[in-house]
């Protein structure tokens, strides 16, 4: 986990309006490797350990490490970094689901941009740099509008849509692959513009 996405985050339990303070152990090159995560209002402790921040409230239910990170793929990489369409850092973008496996291809396009990443195949990887690792729950553990960029896949466009739009900054770009009938109407009632519609992605702008 980068050390920078600390001022980006936010407890899960309490909401986005209150941060969280890291007490790192083990930080090389400006990654936190071990330490945790306090909030300063429920005291709620939340472990980064191997450099993956487990960001969900307790109780804290096992990962399904079966769950394997999807190969990662040049192309894809570099379409979705143009569907995202953030051209340069800083920032951070987030994606979720399949989109994860391509965060280090797409941090390595984008310039200076961290890629906060959820997946569960991230388990047993090693750190490596422009992706930050992070487990989450329902909630994400970021201030409102703190993303450049986000993208879900899957199960997470059902399960965080809400919570993906919450963190999209104004002007920046939400992908979603895979989604279910009604998003696109779901999306337009939001007022958020319509950019791309095929039946592999949406994409719409804030």
């Amino acid at each position: 986990m980068h050390l920078l996405l600390t001022d980006r985050l936010a407890c899960p339990r309490c909401g986005p309006e209150f941060g969280l303070i890291l007490m790192a152990g083990d930080v090389r090159d400006r990654r936190v490797f071990e330490g945790h995560l306090g909030c300063f209002n429920c005291r709620e402790e939340y472990p980064v350990d191997g450099g993956i921040a487990d960001l969900r409230p307790p109780p804290r239910g096992r990962i399904d490490e079966a769950s394997a990170l999807p190969p990662d793929d040049p192309e894809r990489a570099l379409r979705l970094a143009a569907l995202l369409g953030v051209r340069e850092g800083p920032g951070h973008l987030l994606v979720m689901g399949e989109p994860a496996a391509q965060a280090e291809r797409v941090a390595a396009i984008v310039e200076a941009i961290e890629v906060v990443a959820v997946h569960p195949g991230f388990e047993g990887t090693d750190e490596v740099g422009g992706v930050s690792r992070v487990r989450v729950g329902n909630v994400l553990p970021l201030q409102s509008y703190a993303m450049r960029g986000v993208a879900l896949e899957g199960a997470f466009v059902t399960s965080h849509l809400e919570e993906g739009l919450r963190v999209l900054s104004p002007g920046a770009r939400l992908v979603l692959m895979g989604a279910p009938n009604g998003t696109l109407e779901a999306l337009e009632a939001r007022g958020l513009e319509l950019l791309l519609a095929t039946d592999r992605a949406l994409v719409a702008q804030r």
